[in-house]
């Protein structure tokens, strides 16, 4: 199932650090279009269940402590082959590893607050949508 949609968080780190408007601006200039946008707070239990594929993970405790620390941007993004180019845009989960120019290696701090989420699959781009946003909040 190949749709042209996919889902983003800028994480609470990119957030508290001012890099909102950067990292929406590199998405659109990327031609990627918001079709759905949010500030919002992941409650402990919100992070358990958005991240619960990785439950048994030894990570997982910090994991959900660090999204839940502070607001985070969600947005449904729409373009062409849009899990694939935003993947490429975000770059690797290791800033250190992550191309120049992508989001990561220009927004992200570490391994483990790295920026941004960006969905791995149109299924769980889907998934992960529908987790933040109404049907009547996608547009």
């Amino acid at each position: 199932m190949t749709t042209n949609r996919t889902f983003t968080m800028i994480k609470p780190d990119a957030v508290a650090n001012g890099h909102i408007g950067n990292i929406l601006a590199m998405i659109t200039n990327a031609g990627f279009k918001i079709v759905s946008l949010k500030l919002t707070q992941l409650t402990v239990a919100d992070a358990q269940a958005f991240y619960a594929i990785h439950a048994e993970r030894p990570f997982f405790g910090e994991l959900v402590n660090f999204m839940s620390s502070g607001p985070i941007v969600a947005a449904i993004l729409e373009k062409e082959n849009a899990v694939t180019d935003f993947r490429t845009l975000i770059g690797a989960t290791n800033p250190a590893e992550a191309a120049e120019g992508t989001i990561r290696k220009l927004y992200a701090t570490s391994l483990g607050e790295n920026a941004v989420h960006g969905s791995d699959s149109d299924e769980n781009a889907a998934i992960e949508s529908a987790f933040h946003f109404s049907g009547r909040e996608q547009f």
